[in-house]
């Protein structure tokens, strides 16, 4: 059996993040592609004492799943709520949701440390903000990071399921680890996302929106 030998001067591959090689039928044979889960970074937007951050173009059918992550969050008021809501076709940010909430936390005193579910922060058919971190602090080192991920937002079968997880400082020396999951019940295209904070502006922070292959 002959053996073909490539030479590999005539392969042109150029590195590509989240990129995979696949053959086409060109004389290098190869161009990058898409991977499966890879994750697509669609905008970003830097908070700059502003009332809202808000992804209202970006999110629609070309990806079935969609990842927000949202980094150094500095709240201009202290021990405020950081909060989001979805829009579901209309202008409002609006939509009906069911949500479970639960979080982990531990002092720098070193004299609390707990698991809980917390009955006041989940939702029942309810248009308000859901709460991503309470008590969040606005000194100088303080500040949330997280992600929030949405599911299929433009199917008009299903309801929208959407997961959110954060760490914070909060206003009282606490490290917070908050869960939040629920669904937007409604077989209505969720077209847009927005977050704010239950008092006062975003100070300062960045936000990242990603599609998901």
């Amino acid at each position: 059996m002959a053996l073909s030998k490539v030479d590999f001067n005539n392969i042109n591959i150029t590195p590509a993040a989240s990129k995979a090689l696949k053959f086409n039928s060109s004389a290098n044979g190869f161009e990058t592609g898409d991977i499966d889960g890879s994750m697509v970074l669609l905008s970003t937007q830097t908070a700059d004492s502003s009332g809202n951050i808000t992804f209202d173009s970006e999110i629609n059918s070309t990806y079935k799943e969609y990842i927000v992550k949202f980094i150094n969050i500095h709240a201009e008021t202290d021990n405020v709520i950081f909060q989001v809501n979805f829009r579901d076709g209309g202008t409002d940010y609006d939509a009906t949701k069911t949500t479970t909430a639960f979080f982990a936390v531990h002092n720098e005193a070193d004299n609390d440390a707990k698991i809980e579910y917390r009955t006041d922060f989940d939702l029942a058919q309810s248009t308000g903000v859901q709460k991503i971190s309470i008590e969040v602090g606005n000194g100088n080192d303080e500040s949330i990071s997280g992600e929030l991920t949405l599911f299929d937002p433009s199917s008009t079968t299903f309801v929208k399921h959407f997961l959110t997880r954060a760490q914070h400082h909060s206003h009282h020396d606490y490290s917070q680890d908050s869960y939040r999951a629920g669904y937007c019940n409604t077989t209505a295209a969720i077209d847009g996302i927005q977050f704010t904070m239950s008092s006062g502006d975003i100070d300062s922070g960045i936000f990242k929106l990603y599609g998901i292959t």
